[in-house]
């Protein structure tokens, strides 16, 4: 009797390893640090760790819109447009490597406000942002130098990016000098226009059938949007 009590209490007093815990236990512990919390996807905590300054609310319906669209992407940039432009407001996040490549400046339309943009739409000639998700095609040389054309693929809200001209491209207006010198930076005609020293690195780690996702809390954007209203016909049709 009192060599069973020894016996036990030795065993209370092991350390408690991994290599003690059966294996089912072993894999709960080692995967809970990395467990996304209730109510959010694997894809959204993914972006909120590499990225855990940009908005919550943009990195959500970014995951939300591309988990509807092409849920095996690879390389996926957010704009968060409802932040100023003189802070970094655009992310280009490598999914398969899970690395944040870039943390960017980008500028927004003329006709979609000053420091803040507020105003959006899909409107030729209107100098103003579109949001929604984009896909992204050819780089090619312009007027604006080296660029990357951008698909709209939501109905009413974007779908008319190629016809606008609306495209990714570097510009002299995007950076830190023009920032101290006016508040803000520079405006485009509606297109996400970045520093010129990252425009070919940035360009080339997205162009060709990748993904950038425009975020504002518009509520006519929000209701009217394909991606984030997401069911079975909008997938089986991008598949």
């Amino acid at each position: 009797m009192m060599l069973t009590f020894k016996i036990a209490a030795l065993l209370v007093s092991l350390p408690l390893t991994l290599s003690t815990i059966p294996v089912h236990a072993a894999n709960f512990f080692a995967n809970s640090a990395t467990t996304p919390p209730p109510g959010t996807s694997p894809l959204h905590h993914q972006l909120k760790q590499l990225a855990p300054q940009a908005s919550p609310d943009a990195l959500r319906m970014a995951a939300q819109a591309l988990s509807c669209a092409d849920p095996d992407a690879e390389r996926l940039a957010v704009i968060d447009y409802s932040l100023p432009s003189s802070e970094p407001r655009m992310w280009v996040f490598d999914l398969k490597q899970h690395e944040l490549l870039f943390e960017e400046l980008v500028s927004h339309g003329q006709g979609s406000g000053d420091a803040l943009a507020e105003v959006f739409s899909n409107t030729p000639d209107s100098h103003q942002s579109s949001l929604g998700l984009f896909r992204t095609m050819n780089s090619y040389y312009g007027s604006n130098g080296y660029s990357l054309r951008l698909e709209g693929l939501e109905p009413t809200v974007n779908d008319l990016a190629y016809e606008r001209a609306i495209v990714i491209h570097g510009a002299d207006y995007v950076s830190e000098d023009f920032i101290t010198q006016t508040g803000r930076l520079g405006r485009s005609h509606g297109c996400p226009a970045v520093r010129t020293d990252v425009t070919y690195s940035l360009i080339d780690s997205i162009k060709e059938e990748q993904y950038v996702f425009a975020y504002y809390p518009d509520p006519a954007f929000l209701a009217e949007s394909t991606y984030l209203n997401c069911n079975n016909d909008t997938q089986m049709a991008q598949r």
